[in-house]
């Protein structure tokens, strides 16, 4: 993705089902856990790079010694900085006591994090401060064990303030709005509530307060709590928590869209927010990797023993898209056949562009991360220069000679790295009119390869704001002064704003929605974007009176073809400097689902959120664009 987008966290839990003598002994290390949680957040970094933490509880510990510890940092490499100190912890342990690293016991008591239940996050923040009270995990403390609860997730509620409200009713006093803490304290409530019912129980039996704790362990059933405190949630997520005693749970938004995969089995049970994060790191198969299903709950009881239940009954399917086209690392097998696939599918737009001029055409890609799916296409240009070379030689059977023959069989498809991105360069400078001039020089071209009678194909995941195509990327490629630029997005045009963990909260920094926008104004239509600003501040009223709503931002965009609004984004993307023509493509809705059949997450492209809460930001976005309101629709 060329522009620069804030996107989903990740999430790292892994629990040791052995005692740490276990790990000692097979592996060579006590410090197994620990390593292999570093392994799975760096494997996740390409999900957060704003802050990073970690949190170890110590199972069956003595009153008195600490079983909770907690870092986290927003570092320019977070996870580098949080277990660079645990490194320097342990050493530090080692260097006081030459015994120490054969006497597991003592490691356990002394050493923080050396835990037997660890939970790891990575962050990309898409909104507010980067403080480090913005960074998972958060910690919710008390002197009894069971109501000890560490939170971390991929997720973003939409109804927020309704959550807020519902703590207040229940006679809380929140001490913050951000929806990380009043899903924090909402859980915490329930598990408060929990604990005293069991306590109460304990009680009515003849246990004494000592006693009343390993019945409180065995008997709380985290099933229930969760159904409790997530009855209301509206958003998407994975949600990963851990209790002070020990027990453990990732649970999973009812539709899907935010992703977690668990493995298991005799010595660990290990979940991350990317499938090929376990693989490597355990080096397990696919097959042995599994999705949690959406609507469900992993829970894992401090005895080790795992259950999968049902918290939400399941909405449709729609596992978030973007995932497969960008966000995700492409080493996954399912993916990395997805985004080939997605190449191989947006070339029929673009062999129409080029008139199926193969031979003075040059393709590319930028930026890297769109190297898979121009592989995709590159198999379909080959398909087409195939087809060529087959018309060309029965056209001449006639008068085939063994020159012509060679000279057909010679034709390629002609491939070039363009455009390299210079990674030392910062563009420091804030001021406009100086910056933009950096930012034109971010990348570096490969000079030489383009003449002026060429088509010049370059792909991109997807386009999204266009800020960085129109002051950069495109400039650039106009000095290798070719005849004309196309520009093709994997992705379709993204039209409405995301709420469920991605940045993307604001239509007008969406070049699609621009598009749409100036076309209206350029065939005066101004009475229909008046016309949707009164049905989106009337579906906002309706919200508040907890009736559905649907998106009336659809009909921004339903007058045009996605043609004309591709037209029109070309042209805003375009300077008048620019000697070349330049085209844009995009990808088809319908030609996503026939690359990524399972993952129908498309409200970005379509506008059909899956949840009620999607509904109302994106009649509040278009509100708050049409009134000139700064703030965020959620």
């Amino acid at each position: 993705m060329s522009d620069p987008l804030k996107h989903e966290c990740g999430i790292a839990l892994v629990r040791l089902k052995k005692p740490l003598s276990f790990y000692k002994e097979k592996y060579g290390s006590s410090f197994y856990g620990i390593n292999k949680m570093y392994l799975m957040m760096e494997k996740q970094h390409n999900r957060g790079q704003d802050g990073a933490g970690l949190a170890g509880i110590k199972l069956d510990v003595a009153p008195g010694e600490r079983y909770i510890s907690r870092i986290r940092s927003n570092a320019a490499q977070p996870i580098q900085d949080i277990f660079g100190q645990i490194n320097a912890r342990i050493n530090d342990e080692f260097a006081k006591d030459a015994q120490l690293a054969q006497d597991i016991d003592s490691q356990k008591k002394r050493i923080p994090y050396l835990s037997e239940l660890l939970l790891g996050h990575v962050r990309y923040g898409t909104f507010g401060g980067n403080s480090i009270e913005t960074v998972h995990p958060f910690l919710r403390q008390n002197n009894w064990m069971h109501r000890n609860l560490i939170i971390a997730g991929n997720f973003n509620m939409t109804n927020t303030n309704e959550l807020f409200q519902n703590l207040i009713e229940l006679g809380m006093h929140p001490k913050e709005k951000a929806d990380t803490i009043t899903v924090m304290e909402k859980i915490g409530h329930f598990l408060d509530d929990a604990v005293r019912k069991l306590y109460k129980q304990a009680k009515a039996q003849g246990l004494n307060k000592q006693e009343a704790s390993p019945y409180i362990v065995e008997h709380l059933n985290l099933e229930k709590i969760l159904k409790k405190a997530a009855k209301h949630w509206d958003g998407g997520y994975a949600m990963a928590g851990l209790l002070g005693h020990g027990d453990a749970f990732v649970l999973r938004d009812p539709a899907g869209i935010r992703p977690a995969y668990y493995f298991e089995d005799d010595e660990v049970v290990v979940v991350a927010s990317e499938r090929p994060v376990i693989q490597t790191v355990f080096n397990v198969a696919f097959e042995q990797v599994t999705e949690l299903t959406p609507g469900h709950a992993l829970i894992i009881k401090k005895s080790g023993e795992t259950a999968l239940r049902q918290i939400h009954p399941p909405l449709a399917r729609k596992s978030c898209s973007f995932e497969r086209i960008y966000f995700s690392r492409g080493s996954d097998a399912e993916i990395y056949q997805e985004r080939k696939m997605l190449g191989r599918l947006v070339m029929p737009k673009v062999l129409e562009s080029i008139q199926h001029d193969i031979k003075n055409t040059v393709f590319s890609f930028i930026p890297n991360t769109a190297e898979t799916s121009f592989y995709g296409m590159m198999e379909a240009a080959n398909d087409e220069l195939n087809t060529q070379k087959t018309q060309q030689i029965l056209a001449l059977k006639d008068s085939l000679t063994a020159e012509s023959l060679e000279a057909i069989q010679n034709q390629n498809i002609r491939t070039e790295k363009l455009a390299i991105k210079d990674v030392k360069l910062r563009t420091f400078i804030t001021e406009d009119s100086s910056r933009d001039d950096l930012v034109a020089h971010v990348y570096d071209i490969t000079y030489g390869v383009v003449q002026p009678q060429d088509n010049l194909v370059i792909i991109d995941d997807s386009i999204v704001r266009g800020t960085t195509l129109k002051k950069s990327i495109l400039k650039m490629l106009d000095r290798l002064n070719p005849k004309k630029i196309i520009v093709v997005s994997s992705a379709p045009q993204i039209r409405y704003p995301d709420c469920y963990g991605i940045d993307m909260a604001r239509l007008e920094n969406l070049v699609a929605f621009n598009a749409a926008i100036a076309l209206h104004r350029e065939r005066g239509n101004d009475q229909i974007v008046e016309q949707i600003y009164a049905n989106c501040k009337k579906a906002l009223e309706e919200a508040a009176k907890g009736h559905p709503v649907e998106n009336h931002v659809k009909a921004l965009y339903a007058p045009f073809s996605d043609e004309e609004i591709s037209d029109k984004i070309a042209q805003i993307i375009s300077t008048e400097d620019l000697s070349a023509e330049v085209k844009v493509i995009f990808q088809s809705v319908a030609d996503l689902h026939r690359a990524c059949p399972d993952h129908l997450g498309d409200w970005y492209f379509t506008g059909d959120y899956p949840t009620k809460g999607g509904a109302v930001v994106v009649n509040r976005a278009f509100v708050h664009y049409y009134e000139g309101n700064p703030e965020r629709a959620y």
